[in-house]
């Protein structure tokens, strides 16, 4: 259902914090020129935590909109709150999004079966397709391969999985439980020439914001199965994808962006602030090297 390069969008504010849509709308349309195959509005990159549900779903809505059907839209919609989770799949299947995005309930720390029965309310509620998004780093909650196996095979909805574990076996390990057509999209640019090599179909990106281009044409050589190429882009591109992690995310991206891009708006809502100047050299060599700069 997807696959290649799919930038985990960031979400341009206006100084005084407002949404600054004409911005967000162009950025768009360079995204899907650059070749990204899908959007992801309103995840983590897109500081989707300090959106309040209203805001949230007009972010979802404009992009749908501007994408007009050119690429899939995977809508960020998950909470550590399952009823909150119903909420959010119904609004973005109002929103127009094709499918998802849902992390498993973050803080409570639910066991293996508050995870299955937080998933099997949510796909009961909503036949929107869910990505399921398993970043036990952020969530302090993992979705074991057991329990991913078991709500695959139980909910068709259910149809794949950004995986930002770090855990590149895993892969082989969701193939057996999940199937093979279980889509498996790498959470971590880093990893993501590893993970396609063993079943991945594409990476949900943040480099991407900044270099979509690169992404895509490294993407589409690893679906090629050309992996010479494809290690050749991850030489390029890999100095750039550690330095946007060198301080707290969404800061080094929005910084790297307005590098590329200058009249991008460099705004982030508090709690996240702007990248330290150490982060913003790790960024600027990472940029060089990629040739961004």
């Amino acid at each position: 259902m997807f696959s290649g390069s799919i930038p985990a969008l960031v979400t341009p504010f206006e100084e005084d914090g407002r949404f600054a849509e004409s911005a967000y709308r162009a950025f768009i349309d360079w995204q899907i020129a650059e070749g990204s195959t899908a959007l992801v509005p309103c995840g983590t990159t897109g500081e989707a935590a300090t959106m309040s549900a209203e805001e949230h779903f007009h972010v979802v809505r404009v992009c749908v909109e501007q994408a007009a059907g050119r690429v899939p839209v995977i809508a960020g919609a998950g909470s550590n709150d399952t009823r909150v989770a119903i909420q959010n799949i119904k609004a973005a299947r109002d929103a127009g999004a094709d499918a998802a995005l849902m992390v498993p309930p973050y803080y409570n720390r639910p066991n293996q079966e508050g995870i299955f029965r937080h998933f099997e309310a949510v796909a009961n509620s909503c036949d929107l397709p869910i990505v399921l998004y398993n970043v036990p780093g952020r969530t302090v909650t993992d979705i074991a391969v057991e329990t991913m196996g078991r709500i695959a095979k139980a909910f068709p909805s259910v149809v794949g999985v950004k995986d930002a574990t770090g855990i590149i076996q895993r892969v082989s390990g969701q193939r057996d439980a999940c199937g093979a057509d279980f889509c498996q999209i790498s959470g971590n640019d880093d990893m993501a020439l590893a993970f396609m090599a063993t079943g991945g179909r594409g990476c949900i990106s943040v480099t991407a914001n900044v270099a979509p281009r690169l992404c895509a044409e490294f993407q589409a050589a690893c679906l090629a199965s050309d992996y010479a190429r494809a290690l050749e882009y991850q030489d390029r591109l890999f100095e750039l994808h550690v330095s946007l992690f060198t301080d707290a995310s969404p800061g080094p991206v929005k910084y790297a962006l307005n590098r590329v891009r200058p009249d991008f708006p460099k705004a982030l809502r508090l709690p996240m602030t702007w990248p330290s100047d150490a982060s913003q050299r790790a960024v600027d060599a990472g940029l060089a090297r990629a040739g961004l700069l």
